[in-house]
């Protein structure tokens, strides 16, 4: 696992949760990462990690069309 130092302007008011669960949802919703993975980044557990997601503007649920076939199938 890689580190990557940032610095944010004290302006900015983030806590370090949502800095960390910011850059995992996005590289969720990007489909980078998985859920598992994303929440490690953000050191949660999966399942509040997938809680959390909608403050974030993120759904849990995939918008791929294909991925929703291949749910559909697996019913």
């Amino acid at each position: 696992m890689r580190t990557i130092k940032l610095q944010i302007p004290d302006e900015v008011d983030l806590k370090e949760l949502d800095f960390s669960m910011i850059i995992a949802s996005k590289l969720y919703e990007d489909g980078k990462l998985s859920s598992g993975q994303a929440a490690k980044v953000a050191g949660l557990s999966k399942r509040t990690f997938i809680e959390l997601l909608g403050r974030y503007g993120v759904s849990v649920f995939s918008t791929s069309l294909s991925d929703l076939k291949s749910d559909i199938a697996n019913a």
